[in-house]
């Protein structure tokens, strides 16, 4: 960390508590003050010369009396989150990258694994269909399975599936709120549980600080992160004005690439993927097409993550077949040369396991 921030984070966090002091303002103020703490204790004249609109200058002399740096820190500490700023060499190196990336982001959970791993975000619409829970959890399944870290909204329907997904797969899952990481303020409170989860197998982030609860107009904001943080952004089932089209758009706009998932023609919930592709987004199939589009590599590693001793000799030869890639029973069945009858048999037992999962369409995949 930059040592003319590092001396006084606190203060960085107690000013991102005043409304209108954002990133550029932000980078406004550290390039004319010496330190954090200057800024808090500068004179209203002094403030006013920092090349800062004269209202902003007020606004941070007045009300900044009524905020208590060390208080608000000691909150950051009792919820157990981390303040990260745009200097901090744990910063996402791709969300450095847009225009208006955040000077300050706060961070609950294991973080630190981010930069070091690709990263795709799926959005989606809060009302589905099971074909969009089909899809959603099969896609962040194999993401993780893959290696790739799954970042979404948590917001319910499309986004919980996606976080779901991953850490059934026991892969790595960013949630970006648009409220603050504080547990009064996690929402939707119907999904705090699963934030829980989701700090155990990555983290929760946000540029809001403690205490900020969701609003209107602070969902549309955190979807510039969610474009931001990966290299591409899956939509799965959106209408015609779904908030997830937000995301897209955004993406377009930072240069990452777009994957639909194509819906039926009669569904209102598609009407959003199918026009993206007729856009030129790339109609996604399977994770093999965002592995090819963006040269991921896929990261094996499954098989140490769970102990698998078989019990018999069927289990043996699937375990030997099966992979994070879908494969058809059909198909496991040409190359197990066995009879179905044992290959159901064993397949559930393997399910109950937790060793392999059926995604549907009797496809299964090792977990």
């Amino acid at each position: 960390m930059d040592e003319k921030i590092s001396n006084g984070v606190k203060y960085l966090n107690a000013l991102n508590k005043i409304d209108g002091v954002g990133p550029q303002k932000f980078k406004l103020l550290l390039n004319y003050f010496e330190s954090p703490e200057a800024i808090w204790k500068a004179d209203l004249e002094e403030l006013k010369t920092a090349k800062i609109p004269e209202k902003l200058a007020e606004k941070i002399f007045f009300e900044r009396g009524s905020i208590n740096p060390d208080e608000e820190w000691e909150k950051l500490e009792r919820e157990n989150i981390k303040m990260i700023t745009l200097s901090d060499t744990s910063y996402p190196s791709l969300l450095k990258e847009i225009p208006n990336a955040p000077y300050i982001l706060y961070a609950k959970g294991d973080f630190d694994f981010f930069n070091n791993s690709p990263a795709i975000s799926m959005v989606g619409s809060r009302k589905y269909t099971d074909y969009g829970r089909q899809a959603a959890l099969s896609f962040a399944r194999d993401l993780a399975a893959a290696g790739i870290t799954v970042v979404s909204g948590m917001a319910l329907g499309i986004d919980t599936f996606a976080h779901r997904g991953a850490l059934d797969s026991r892969g790595k899952t960013i949630a970006v709120l648009g409220n603050s990481l504080d547990d009064l303020n996690i929402y939707p409170q119907n999904n705090f549980n699963l934030s829980r989860e989701i700090t155990e197998n990555g983290a929760l982030l946000s540029d809001y600080p403690v205490e900020t609860k969701a609003g209107v107009m602070t969902f549309p904001a955190r979807n510039r992160i969610i474009a931001g943080l990966t290299m591409g952004t899956i939509v799965i089932e959106a209408g015609e004005k779904s908030g997830s089209l937000i995301t897209a758009n955004l993406a377009l706009e930072y240069n990452r690439e777009i994957f639909s998932v194509p819906g039926s023609i009669f569904s209102p919930y598609s009407f959003g993927t199918n026009q993206l592709i007729k856009q030129g987004a790339r109609t996604l199939t399977s994770v093999a097409d965002i592995l090819e589009e963006l040269d991921i590599t896929r990261e094996k590693t499954y098989n140490t993550k769970v102990e698998r001793n078989p019990d018999n000799p069927e289990e043996k030869i699937l375990l030997g077949i099966l992979s994070p890639d879908p494969i058809h029973i059909d198909n496991i069945a040409k190359l197990a040369k066995l009879p179905s009858s044992a290959i159901s048999s064993a397949l559930a037992m393997m399910e109950i396991k937790g060793w392999v999962r059926n995604i549907g369409g009797q496809n299964y995949i090792i977990t």
